[in-house]
C-alpha cells in the first residue's frame, strides 16, 4: 500500500524551500549592488566574479547529484546535507555582505572566495532538497504534491524578499549602509537555515536506492538522445534571463530612473500578483490549448507587455508597474507551461531509451537555471560597463534610458528569443497521448 506523507512534512518541505529561495533571492537582487556602491568594485570586476562563481557552481550541480546518489548514512541519502550544510550556508552569507574595510585588493580577493564558497554550499543543499521529493513517498500524486508545494514555497521566498529585502534595509539603515547588509545577511541566513534544517529533520525517505543503478554514461543519453528537451532546455536558457535581468537590475532602476529605492517594494508587488494570477490561470488553459502553442504564446505576449513599458519612459511609475504586472503574469505562465512539458520530456524519455532519467533532467534543468543566472551577470555588469556607471554617480538622461532598456528592453528580446527553439519541439498532443499509453501497458505488463 502506498504510504501518505504526513501534512507535517509536506509544510515543512515547503518551508525549506521558502528558506532557500530567500537566500537565493537576496543574493542575486542585492550582492552586485553592495559589490559596487558599498565595497566599491568596479562593476565589470564584481560582474566576472559573480558569473565565474556561478558557472563554477552549475557545473556542481551533476556531481552532487551523483555525490547524493552514492551517500548512505542512518537518515538517508539526501537528509544529512539538509541537517548540517544549512549552518554552513548562513555564515557564507553573513561573509558575503560584511565588510572588513580591507585594502582594494584584500576586498576583492575575499569577495570572490566569499562568493565562490557561498555557490558551492549551496549547491549542496539545493540538489538534495529538490531530491528529497522523489524518495519521501511511493505514491506519485503524494510526490507531484511535494513537487508544487515546493514550488509554491520557493515563491513565497522570491515574494517575502522582494517586497521586504528593501524594507529590512531601510529599517537597518538604508540601502547604501553597509552595516545594513550584515544585519538582514545574518537575519535571513539563520531564519533560512532554521526552515532548510526543520525539512531534513522532519521528513523520511522511504525510497530505497534501487539495487540496479543506470550508469552514468547511459543516464546521460536522457539528455543528448532526447530532441525535445534539449531545445526546451535552450528556450529555458533563454527565457530564465528575463527575470535574472529583471531581478538583478531593479535596484539600479528604481535609485537611478525612478530615484526611490522604495519602489522596490512596488514592483514586488507586482511580481507576487502577475505570477500568482498567471500560475493559477494556466491549467484550465492547458487543458483547451496545446503546450507548445501556449508556450509560445506567453513568450510572444511577454515581449510585448516589456516592449510597451519602455516606450512609456518614465513620466507615469503606475502605470509602468500595472504593465509590470502583465509581464509578470506571462512569467507565471511559461513558468507551469514549460514544467508541464518537462515532465513530457521525462514520459518520452521512458517511452524512448526504456529509462526515465528524472535525476539528470531535474540536474540539467538546474545547470540551465543557473548558468542562465551567469549569463544575466555578465550582460548587466557589460551594461553597466559600457555606461560607465561608478557608484552613487549623479543621475543623467543617458543612465536613466541605458537603466530603463536593460530592465525592460532585454528581457523583451529574450522572451522573443525563447521562442526559437521551442518551434522545433516535436512532442505533439497526440504523440504525447501516446507515449502514455504505450508506458501504461508496459507497467502493467511488467506488474503483471
Amino acid at each position: 500500500m502506498e504510504e501518505r506523507v504526513p501534512a507535517r512534512e509536506k509544510v515543512f518541505y515547503s518551508g525549506g524551500l521558502l528558506g532557500q529561495n530567500m537566500l537565493y533571492s537576496f543574493m542575486s537582487a542585492y550582492i552586485l549592488f553592495f559589490y559596487t556602491d558599498l565595497l566599491g568594485i568596479k562593476a565589470t570586476t564584481a560582474s566576472l566574479i559573480l558569473v565565474v562563481a556561478s558557472i563554477v557552481d552549475a557545473c556542481l550541480d551533476p556531481v552532487m547529484g551523483m555525490i547524493a546518489d552514492k551517500t548512505r548514512s542512518r537518515w538517508g541519502k539526501f537528509r544529512p546535507y539538509l541537517l548540517f550544510a544549512p549552518w554552513l550556508i548562513a555564515a557564507a552569507t553573513v561573509l558575503c555582505f560584511w565588510d572588513f574595510g580591507a585594502s582594494p585588493g584584500a576586498t576583492l580577493a575575499i569577495s570572490a572566495a566569499a562568493y565562490l564558497l557561498w555557490g558551492m554550499l549551496y549547491t549542496v543543499c539545493d540538489t538534495p532538497l529538490w531530491a528529497l521529493s522523489s524518495v519521501i513517498s511511493t505514491a506519485p500524486k503524494e510526490r507531484n504534491l511535494l513537487v508544487t508545494l515546493g514550488k509554491i514555497g520557493g515563491m513565497l521566498g522570491v515574494v517575502v524578499i522582494t517586497i521586504g529585502g528593501i524594507q529590512l534595509l531601510l529599517s537597518f539603515g538604508g540601502e547604501r549602509n553597509s552595516r545594513a547588509y550584515l544585519l538582514s545577511a545574518i537575519l535571513i541566513g539563520v531564519f533560512a537555515a532554521v526552515l532548510i534544517f526543520l525539512t531534513g529533520y522532519t521528513s523520511r525517505e522511504r525510497i530505497a536506492p534501487p539495487v540496479e543503478r543506470i550508469s552514468f554514461r547511459r543516464n546521460i543519453q536522457t539528455v543528448y538522445k532526447n530532441k525535445p528537451l534539449l531545445v526546451l532546455l535552450f528556450s529555458l536558457l533563454v527565457m530564465n534571463l528575463v527575470i535574472n535581468l529583471m531581478q538583478g537590475i531593479q535596484l539600479y532602476y528604481v535609485i537611478y530612473v525612478w530615484q526611490d529605492a522604495g519602489f522596490v517594494m512596488k514592483i514586488g508587488i507586482s511580481l507576487v500578483v502577475g505570477m500568482i494570477l498567471g500560475m493559477g490561470a494556466t491549467p484550465k488553459l492547458l487543458h483547451r490549448f496545446p503546450k507548445k502553442r501556449l508556450y509560445i504564446f506567453s513568450c510572444l505576449f511577454g515581449c510585448l507587455s516589456c516592449t510597451i513599458t519602455f516606450l512609456l519612459g518614465q513620466q507615469n511609475p503606475v502605470l509602468i508597474l500595472i504593465m509590470l504586472g502583465f509581464n509578470f503574469f506571462f512569467c507565471g505562465m511559461a513558468t507551469v507551461v514549460s514544467t508541464s512539458m518537462l515532465l513530457d520530456t521525462i514520459d518520452y524519455s521512458e517511452w524512448r531509451l526504456g529509462f526515465r532519467g528524472e535525476g539528470i533532467v531535474f540536474s540539467t534543468n538546474t545547470f540551465i537555471s543557473k548558468f542562465s543566472g551567469a549569463v544575466s551577470r555578465m550582460m548587466i555588469g557589460a551594461g553597466l560597463g559600457l555606461l560607465h556607471y561608478v557608484e552613487n554617480q549623479p543621475v543623467t538622461a543617458q543612465l536613466q534610458n541605458g537603466l530603463s532598456f536593460m530592465m525592460l528592453m532585454l528581457p523583451a528580446l529574450c522572451f522573443a528569443a525563447a521562442i526559437i527553439p521551442v518551434l522545433f519541439y516535436g512532442i505533439t498532443e497526440q504523440q504525447r497521448i501516446h507515449v502514455q499509453h504505450e508506458l501504461e501497458k508496459r507497467r502493467t505488463t511488467l506488474s503483471g
